[in-house]
């Protein structure tokens, strides 16, 4: 396909922060990449190369934050030649492409939830996505109707469930007054506590636990939007360590 406009639209939500969301390339340097990284959006676009090479004409665009929190979120890209609408949940950005063309050159096919591996390092390197999608639609064509009702062709869609797996965990809400309170374990010389948690609070206590027999206690908090670890230890010269983040 050799387009002047394009008009691409999804949803997802996933709990991992890397993965190719979708690619497409051409042989004359033209690519457009979708992919998650440390958990923001970013779009990778290339318009052909000329007697500079493929890196003038490179353009990346990251936005957001925070995606792999399992809720669903919504992208829209706009393009009409050089110029691009970038929306992410209502937030649009507009950014004109580097190099001199206006035409996207797609001679391959394009993949959804991940990239071929062509043995160039970029493949090798970004990880499939892993998650939900829905709403596919790409330049009118809703890419989940087709694959669902087998009508791409041609097309390997590997390992697809056509419906969305939620994960196994029970979260619990806290209301400022109310806290969860468990046994601890006083034989054990490890102290471990790992959670997920999310909150618009900029202050709050998250942890707290008391060693045993008076030798000190441990907390951990948000302080002005920052996590803070306390450790006081009792019987030893430096008594307190204090860790932030």
């Amino acid at each position: 396909m050799k387009t002047l406009k394009d008009v691409i639209s999804l949803k997802f939500k996933t709990s991992e922060s890397e993965g190719v969301i979708f690619h497409g390339e051409g042989q004359q340097g033209d690519y457009i990449t979708l992919e998650l990284k440390k958990a923001k959006l970013v779009l990778n676009l290339n318009l052909g190369i000329n007697q500079l090479g493929s890196i003038y004409g490179h353009t990346s665009v990251t936005t957001g934050s925070l995606l792999d929190d399992h809720h669903w979120h919504s992208i829209i890209i706009e393009r009409h030649g050089r110029n691009i609408n970038l929306t992410l949940d209502r937030h649009m950005e507009h950014f004109r492409t580097n190099g001199e063309f206006d035409y996207l050159d797609l001679d391959y096919e394009i993949t959804f939830g991940g990239m071929p591996f062509s043995g160039k390092p970029s493949s090798s390197s970004r990880k499939n996505f892993k998650g939900c999608m829905e709403s596919i639609n790409y330049n009118g064509n809703n890419i989940t109707d087709l694959a669902k009702r087998r009508k791409l062709e041609p097309s390997n869609v590997g390992n697809l469930s056509f419906s969305c797996v939620e994960p196994h965990t029970v979260p619990v809400f806290f209301n400022a007054t109310s806290y969860l309170e468990v046994p601890g374990r006083p034989s054990q010389d490890l102290f471990s506590v790992s959670f997920l948690f999310r909150t618009w609070n900029p202050n709050g206590l998250l942890v707290f636990s008391n060693f045993a027999d008076g030798l000190g206690n441990v907390e951990i908090d948000i302080n002005e939007g920052k996590v803070s670890v306390h450790i006081n230890v009792t019987q030893v010269k430096k008594n307190r360590i204090d860790i932030s983040s």
